[in-house]
């Protein structure tokens, strides 16, 4: 059974690119992770109405590999939201260039906590969360 992809609109949508690689050719698990982070951060920041943290990550787990030119798709959404936190699941998902295939690369659950002016943490501000 093919893997089937969230049917929201991806968070971020990115192309891996050769300067990403290990000397494998496979794109390197801290590049996709860092792309992730950057996912969960957007909705952190739009759930938060303001700036917010990474302060953990869990269970990453990396399904299978990335190669070059292959188009990322990243899911982002929110699971929870405490007074100062957010946890927000996220998926990545990759197409090569030439195909409709689509498989789950990684995903993991990352937290966040909203921050005030001076990086203190706030109640979390959110409208419809």
């Amino acid at each position: 059974m093919p893997d089937t992809p969230p049917k929201d609109q991806p968070t971020i949508r990115t192309i891996a690119m050769p300067a990403d690689t290990n000397p494998a050719g496979d794109i390197f698990g801290g590049w996709l992770m860092s792309q992730m982070d950057l996912a969960a951060g957007s909705v952190a920041a739009l759930t938060a109405r303001g700036r917010s943290a990474t302060i953990a990550v869990e269970g990453m787990k990396f399904h299978r590999p990335v190669k070059v030119g292959d188009e990322v798709s990243l899911f982002a959404e929110v699971q929870h939201v405490g007074r100062t936190s957010m946890r927000i699941h996220v998926e990545a998902w990759r197409r090569q260039r030439e195909s409709d295939l689509t498989e789950k690369v990684t995903e993991a659950i990352f937290t966040f906590v909203a921050l005030d002016e001076n990086g203190a943490a706030r109640p979390v501000w959110s409208a419809g969360v």
